[in-house]
């Protein structure tokens, strides 16, 4: 790797919008800085929010980084589920949103089966790859911690959540857990950092990188 990728350094906020993955918005950024990139945690294509892209020397912080907090708000479809866990999927069953929700057993340390249509490697195969080519298995069971789960929003077939919680969980499980799937998904904070100090792909400017010290005196 020549020493020219390691600059410039940084951690780059940016907002993703919703289509392309988070692996092209750091190839974009990449095209930008002409240095080498990493990012601190993906959001699905459909999804909206923050993420962190390191840039140059910076990328060693990613340790540091993937296992932050996150915060997110969610609209949450409750008259269907899918096969994704959003509205990417296939429909798997139409029926009509409950007349309340529990959330109490979705608060606190959680068991959820990770969702079909993710990263995780199933016999050394990411499992969306599998999904791709409709090989069903047994998704494995998440632990993962919530802080806070609270409704902002409901009407007759969706209710929108706000929600905290540990790195490592998926937000379209917990929307299958309350039978439905996300409608939206944007990712708010993560850690210390938020989406409102955040730029979007076309307006990052190198000059925008925070510092490595930046970085660590924020964690």
């Amino acid at each position: 790797m020549p020493a020219r990728a390691l600059e410039p350094a940084g951690v780059a906020l940016v907002d993703k919008p919703a289509g392309p993955s988070s692996f092209a918005i750091v190839a974009q950024i990449r095209r930008r800085t002409g240095a080498r990139t990493g990012h601190a945690g993906t959001l699905d294509p459909f999804a909206t929010g923050l993420l962190l892209i390191l840039s140059g020397r910076a990328t060693k912080l990613a340790p540091r980084l993937v296992g932050l907090d996150k915060r997110y708000v969610t609209t949450v479809d409750l008259t269907a589920t899918t096969t994704t866990g959003d509205p990417e999927g296939e429909v798997v069953e139409r029926h009509e949103p409950p007349a309340s929700i529990e959330l109490d057993v979705l608060r606190g340390e959680i068991a959820l089966p990770v969702p079909a249509a993710s990263a995780v490697k199933i016999g050394g195969v990411r499992a969306y790859n599998l999904h791709r080519r409709g090989v069903e298995v047994e998704m494995p069971i998440r632990r993962s911690f919530v802080y806070a789960l609270d409704v902002v929003d409901r009407d007759a077939t969706t209710v929108t959540l706000d929600l905290r919680a540990s790195s490592g969980t998926y937000v379209r499980s917990i929307a299958h857990a309350l039978g439905g799937h996300c409608r939206t998904l944007r990712r708010l904070e993560v850690g210390p950092f938020s989406v409102a100090d955040a730029v979007s792909p076309e307006r990052f400017e190198p000059s925008a990188l925070l510092s490595e010290e930046e970085v660590l005196a924020a964690l």
